[in-house]
């Protein structure tokens, strides 16, 4: 009986499936997504094979970063004017046919460091168009009342997936050799290409695909005005461009190579990373349903977790500490994700949503590619302690600082779909 309400409850959370576009979407998303943290692993592990060092490891990550921080914003205005179906289509066209070919080049041997640069960088070109769309297109296929929800289980697919892919990745690498990665990023090929398939299959009105407007300079001039009227939104953006920079960065190139060097290798990466998607479960699953009155708050708590897997790091903690440390983090990531997305998605504007996630989250690409530079050559000079203990203390005391600020505590829970144009 107990058994029956709690899935009688999980089922009443995740009603936002029984809306066949997106649960058509979200087919195809959960599918890309599996794929995308299954070829992570296998591509860090690639370069690594080659020889390169983490510097060269860090290039290959700065480069599918880079076209995201030259493109996001233009890509923004694209998506509202041209349609965001369309432009999440071309997207992932342009990533299936990078991944394929990466899958191709690994398959007949080791690739030199400047194919994985610029395959990278195809693939960051697609994810440019692809990330500022998707927000926008949750408005559409998703209705008002169950954002929040339709944002967690976006959350839960990538935590799901964050377990699956890394594992079946790091085992890959480990049972199958040089042969692994290539299996992975052709895996992750064919899953953009059933993420087509379920972008196809919406069914949108001719107004979701169109937008007429004056010119698209002043699209973007638009979407800036949106940003800048809201003093939450552009602290928020430059706390996360300073925390891809200082906490992140640390956290995802330095995190192989010692994961290489003294916690156990691939396998034992990939389970630490699946460790971390457990706790975006956790954390996913807790917001279903939820609607906090100030959610700006709670998402601004959800901060604090972030910064922790570079604690046990810095320390030279041993794996189940960083494991630990990671599952925090998992949690509190997904619950700021997930209210973060709404807050923005209530407030602004629904034509001109893809314009304001981009410019909200393309500084964070810009300032943060630096670390994927620098990273590897501080911890050679300084010791990669040293960087993660950096990483860590920005980390506490930027949220610190965010929630001091009166107008991230002020935002509140909007129940109707009419969005505040003043902020």
């Amino acid at each position: 009986m107990i058994r029956a309400m709690g899935h009688n409850r999980l089922r009443s959370k995740a009603a936002v499936l029984a809306e066949r576009n997106f649960r058509t979407f979200y087919t195809g998303y959960v599918t890309s997504q599996l794929g995308t943290w299954m070829s992570t692993v296998a591509i860090a592990f690639a370069v690594l094979g080659t020889g390169a060092s983490a510097t060269g490891l860090g290039v290959v990550f700065a480069a599918a970063v880079v076209p995201q921080v030259l493109l996001m914003a233009f890509a923004g205005a694209v998506a509202d004017r041209f349609g965001r179906r369309r432009v999440m289509l071309g997207a992932d066209v342009l990533r299936c046919g990078a991944q394929a070919s990466l899958a191709v080049a690994l398959l007949a041997g080791r690739p030199a460091l400047w194919v994985f640069v610029l395959l990278a960088w195809l693939g960051g070109m697609g994810q440019a168009f692809f990330g500022p769309a998707l927000s926008a297109l949750t408005v559409e296929i998703a209705p008002h009342d169950k954002l929040s929800d339709a944002n967690a289980m976006y959350g839960l697919a990538s935590s799901v997936t964050r377990i699956a892919g890394p594992a079946l990745g790091g085992v890959l690498i480990a049972a199958a050799g040089s042969a692994g990665p290539a299996v992975a990023v052709a895996a992750d090929a064919a899953t953009y290409a059933v993420s087509v398939l379920a972008l196809s299959a919406l069914r949108l009105p001719a107004r979701s695909e169109q937008a007429t407007r004056e010119s698209m300079l002043r699209d973007m001039a638009s979407g800036w005005a949106e940003v800048r009227s809201r003093t939450w939104l552009w602290v928020i953006t430059v706390q996360f461009a300073f925390f891809n920079l200082i906490t992140w960065a640390p956290w995802m190139l330095l995190g192989p190579v010692e994961g290489r060097a003294y916690l156990g290798g691939a396998r034992v990466w990939g389970l630490i990373l699946a460790v971390q998607g457990a706790g975006a479960i956790v954390g996913g699953t807790l917001s279903l349903g939820r609607r906090p009155s100030r959610p700006l708050i709670v998402a601004t708590i959800a901060t604090f977790c972030y910064a922790l897997p570079d604690i046990p790091m810095s320390l030279h903690g041993a794996a189940p500490w960083v494991a630990a440390a990671a599952f925090v983090s998992g949690v509190g990531s997904s619950v700021f994700l997930t209210f973060e997305s709404t807050v923005i998605q209530q407030q602004v504007p629904p034509d001109k949503l893809a314009r304001v996630s981009a410019l909200s989250t393309f500084p964070a690409y810009g300032i943060g590619v630096i670390g994927y530079g620098i990273d590897g050559p501080l911890a050679a000079a300084f010791g990669a302690q040293a960087v993660f203990g950096v990483g860590a203390i920005y980390g506490l005391l930027s949220s610190a600082v965010v929630l001091a600020v009166p107008s991230v505590r002020a935002v509140r829970w909007r129940s109707t779909d009419t969005a505040d144009p003043a902020g």
